[in-house]
């Protein structure tokens, strides 16, 4: 089965909240409508200048590398570290990141991808931004304005405390705000879809019902889930 135009879909929200499993679980629903599904990661496939990006919070803001993990707590020092300098260095990087990302999903169509899956999204540097900022503000519907809408477009929700004892990465103060700052950005865009903080099961299942409600937009499925003609 081809589709005509790529489903873009992308999923965000803070390190912890299972957005690894449900882009796996995603990719599976996919892959049985018979369409070709291509997995893209924003820092490896879309930041512009990973590397010395990463080093250079390893570096001189000594970030800990790796991943947390339960009873492996990692001390990660990177978007949680605040100043005006470094937030005039995000606003300049990310709106390099956005210029790359058309690039990156419009060589996955040209692959042949009929559903394209964003680890992550521009969405998530945005929402490291001071939302209560005018200015900011300003930018960041620019940004969003300007790089690909998604078809369907996630924030994962997540109870801080849940997230932290997946992900060990971040103080709980910090998740907090990270929390409330994708729910200001959903509310400020109005393009983003929040999944509540859920079980496994049940955000599986919204996000599943959400995927089938495009592909039946999109006149794959008809209204009864099956392939139409």
């Amino acid at each position: 089965m081809t589709v005509k135009n790529p489903i873009l879909i992308s999923f965000s929200g803070m390190d912890g909240a299972g957005k690894s499993t449900q882009i796996e679980h995603l990719k599976h629903v996919a892959e049985q409508h018979g369409l070709k599904v291509e997995i893209l990661t924003f820092w490896d496939n879309v930041v512009v200048l990973s590397r010395y990006r990463e080093g250079f919070v390893q570096k001189v803001l000594k970030s800990e590398s790796g991943i947390g993990a339960p009873g492996k707590p990692v001390k990660r020092r990177d978007k949680n570290v605040r100043g005006w300098h470094l937030n005039f260095v995000r606003h300049a990087l990310y709106g390099l990141d956005a210029l790359h990302l058309p690039i990156v999903i419009g060589q996955a169509k040209a692959r042949g991808a009929d559903v394209i899956i964003m680890d992550r999204y521009i969405y998530d540097e945005l929402a490291n931004l001071s939302l209560v900022n005018p200015l900011t503000r300003s930018y960041v519907r620019t940004v969003a304005r300007l790089v690909p809408r998604p078809d369907l477009a996630l924030v994962l929700d997540a109870e801080p405390e849940l997230a932290y004892a997946r992900k060990p990465e971040y103080e709980l103060d910090f998740l907090h705000q990270v929390r409330a700052a994708y729910i200001n950005l959903a509310n400020l865009l109005g393009t983003i879809t929040v999944v509540p903080a859920l079980s496994l099961p049940e955000a599986k299942r919204v996000v599943e019902i959400a995927f089938r409600r495009i592909l039946q937009k999109r006149g794959v499925l008809n209204r009864r889930g099956v392939f139409a003609a």
